[in-house]
C-alpha cells in the first residue's frame, strides 16, 4: 500500500501540475526533449514572443525541471527532470485511447 502524503507534499505535487497545465510551458518542454537550445531556437520552435518564452522558461527552471547554462552570451536551456516529459506522454497516451 503506498503511503498517504503530508500536506506540504500535496502541495509540491500541485504546484507541479500548476506548471505543466500551460500549454506553452509543454510546448517549450517539446522543444527541448531532443537537446539544449537557447532562447532564440526555442523561441522560433515555439512561435511566441522573446519576452513570453523567458517567463515560462525561468518558471521551469526555478522549479528544477530545466537546467540553463550560460556559453558566452549564449544560455543553453534543457531537459533536467526526464520524469515530466515520461508524464506527459502518459497523459497524452491515456488521452488517445
Amino acid at each position: 500500500m503506498k503511503r498517504t502524503l503530508a500536506e506540504a507534499e500535496l502541495e509540491q505535487v500541485a504546484r507541479h501540475f500548476r506548471l505543466l497545465g500551460e500549454p506553452m510551458r509543454l510546448k517549450i518542454l517539446q522543444a527541448l526533449c531532443g537537446k539544449p537550445r537557447t532562447v532564440n531556437e526555442i523561441v522560433a520552435a515555439v512561435g511566441a514572443t522573446q519576452a513570453n518564452v523567458s517567463k515560462h522558461l525561468a518558471l521551469l527552471a526555478a522549479a528544477e525541471i530545466l537546467t540553463r547554462e550560460k556559453d558566452g552570451q549564449c544560455v543553453y536551456y534543457g531537459m533536467k527532470d526526464p520524469l515530466t516529459l515520461k508524464l506527459c506522454e502518459l497523459v497524452h497516451n491515456q488521452l488517445a485511447e
